[in-house]
């Protein structure tokens, strides 16, 4: 159920972007773009292209939050916490040592016989 809800909303995704990319520009959204015949009127009638655009945004934000309510129901809802066993959650005796790194992480000494930089030649 959660795979097909999930195409649906990539493919209304899809298409809302190719709907917003195709419609006309009126121009005014940044300054720029737009064919403006001289007059600003407040409102103009809605045309196919915005009324679809209005639809698959409906469409995208109802599989939205469909999705989100699919996420939660499937959702695990225990603690990770839980998850862990008695024996990962006991702390070590004071009296064990700390494991030893050996030499691997000391820089080198001046015994090395190679040098730190590289020569001039």
């Amino acid at each position: 159920m959660e795979s097909v809800v999930l195409v649906i909303h990539l493919i209304l995704a899809l298409g809302l972007i190719g709907v917003v990319l195709m419609q006309r520009s009126e121009g005014g959204g940044l300054g720029i773009g737009g064919g403006g015949d001289g007059m600003s009127t407040g409102r103009s009638a809605a045309s196919a292209m915005s009324k679809l655009t209005w639809i698959l945004a409906a469409a995208f934000i109802v599989t939205s939050i469909g999705l989100t309510m699919i996420a939660t129901q499937v959702a695990d809802t225990g603690s990770a916490l839980d998850s862990l066993s008695a024996e990962d959650l006991v702390l070590p005796d004071a009296g064990d040592t700390a494991p030893t790194l050996g030499n691997d992480l000391l820089p080198p000494s001046a015994a090395d016989e190679l040098p730190l930089t590289p020569s001039g030649q």
